[in-house]
């Protein structure tokens, strides 16, 4: 069994795991959003700012790597906003027919970075220097399930340096597990979205910002069967909302649009 299929086979894993954690923990009163864990920092400033607004709604956030999500939600996992990192997820989400395709909006944009420890002498001028020999380990999500490794190939395909480089993977669940790696020192470099690279900015440093293929938008959506469809509904609205739209600035993320 490869390596991704064996990931693949733990986010299963996880996410029937996970599903069963959420089941006990979520009230009956509780609006549960799950989300891609690069919005993990701005999501929770989100639901303040909303909460604050709607005073006796009470949010449940769920993050993690949005193909795991996606798995929870199918495998009856109580949610009831879907945010995902890439269309993909949010694409297969569509077909398992979880979400409501009405509901379905962009609310978010981001952009892929190639980060090096902060203290790295490391200074990678494109991508064809991850092929060096003294570049060892490079960290990335997980392509098969997370978003940002998606991207991640996608780059590193268009240079020409998939094979080379992904010889060299540690892959991570998440966005944030590869950005863990990077501030630690356990790599050489690694792949993250730029709103993770700029919330350690004293361990990590961005060394190259990476082209994509696509763009990277984010995508938004209610949960078929939802017990709280209007307070799904309003979650969503705040988030397109000018209030809403202003706290992902503060986070770094660009307009979707």
């Amino acid at each position: 069994m490869t390596l991704s299929r064996r990931l693949l086979k733990h986010a299963l894993f996880v996410a029937s795991a996970l599903s069963l954690v959420i089941s006990v923990q979520a009230r009956a009163d509780e609006l549960i959003v799950s989300a891609a864990a690069s919005l993990t920092n701005a999501f929770r400033a989100v639901s303040d700012a909303f909460e604050q607004q709607r005073p006796g709604t009470r949010v449940l956030l769920n993050f993690g790597a949005s193909d795991v999500l996606m798995l929870q939600i199918v495998k009856g996992a109580p949610a009831d906003v879907f945010a995902s990192a890439d269309q993909k997820a949010m694409d297969k989400a569509a077909a398992e027919k979880v979400i409501v395709p009405s509901t379905r909006r962009d609310f978010a944009a981001n952009s892929l970075v190639l980060i090096v420890p902060a203290d790295s002498r490391f200074a990678p001028a494109t991508l064809n220097d991850l092929t060096a020999a003294t570049v060892r380990r490079v960290a990335f999500g997980d392509p098969a399930s997370v978003p940002v490794g998606r991207y991640t190939q996608g780059a590193l395909q268009a240079a020409g340096v998939w094979d080379a480089v992904s010889a060299k993977a540690v892959l991570a669940s998440n966005v944030r597990q590869s950005l863990d790696y990077v501030s630690r020192g356990e790599v050489d470099a690694g792949f993250v979205f730029s709103t993770d690279a700029a919330i350690m900015p004293d361990k990590v440093k961005v060394a190259l910002n990476v082209p994509t293929q696509t763009p990277i938008t984010y995508p938004i959506a209610q949960v078929e069967g939802s017990h709280h469809a209007a307070d799904a509904q309003a979650f969503m609205d705040f988030v397109l909302s000018p209030a809403g739209q202003a706290v992902l600035a503060k986070y770094g993320f660009k307009p979707a649009h």
